[in-house]
């Protein structure tokens, strides 16, 4: 299977929903993005490490295992992303140490944190992105890039973002639309878990 390289798109939040944010990746060559909801510590901790003016007056701990692996001569080479189930992302750190290469089992969100701080590639596979992609029409992409960087505009207010309730009423053509209407609105968080839903009614 072949490797799709990701770059970092943002971060959004939901003021309706406590503690939901979604990572928003997109694919280096092509117009697909990859949502994928995370934590609020481990958002705020990619978000710190995008925004290299800001640096907390401790080490978090994404920073702390970059010093220590520095200290021991251990360099992660890459992220891959190499499966998904049920709205689950698994992620692989690729780390060498004296030529020696390991894999190692990484939580998504802390894979990414550690992956800007070594300024490692982020991979996923071209199945995963056929499956979880969701394509979003850009209208300015030299602002998306300027602003990419800047901690204030990587999180996006999502205030006017409906409140999820559950979609077992719905149809998969009702939600099929429910999906367009998200990422027309940049709702990454809805637009992640509406296509998660499809993704299980697809599999029955």
């Amino acid at each position: 299977m072949s490797l799709v390289r990701l770059n970092i798109k943002g971060i959004s939040y939901s003021q309706t929903q406590s503690g939901a944010y979604a990572l928003v990746l997109s694919e280096n060559e092509g117009e697909r993005t990859l949502p994928i909801i995370i934590g609020a510590s481990e958002a705020q901790s990619i978000a710190i490490a995008l925004e290299k003016e800001i640096k907390p007056p401790r080490p978090l701990t994404h920073d702390l295992f970059k010093t220590f692996a520095d200290r021991f001569g251990i360099h992660i080479k890459q992220v891959i992303i190499h499966k998904l189930v049920d709205g689950v992302f698994y992620s692989s750190l690729i780390c060498e140490n004296d030529g020696i290469e390991e894999i190692i089992d990484a939580r998504t969100s802390d894979a990414i944190a550690l992956a800007i701080r070594f300024g490692s590639p982020i991979f996923t596979f071209e199945n995963i992105l056929d499956k979880a992609g969701i394509i979003i029409k850009i209208k300015d992409q030299s602002k998306l890039e300027q602003s990419k960087f800047k901690l204030e505009d990587l999180v996006v207010d999502l205030e006017g973002a409906e409140q999820e309730t559950g979609f077992e009423n719905d149809s998969l053509e009702e939600l099929n639309k429910q999906l367009e209407q998200a990422v027309i609105n940049e709702n990454y968080e809805l637009a992640a878990k509406l296509r998660d839903e499809i993704s299980k009614r697809d599999r029955k």
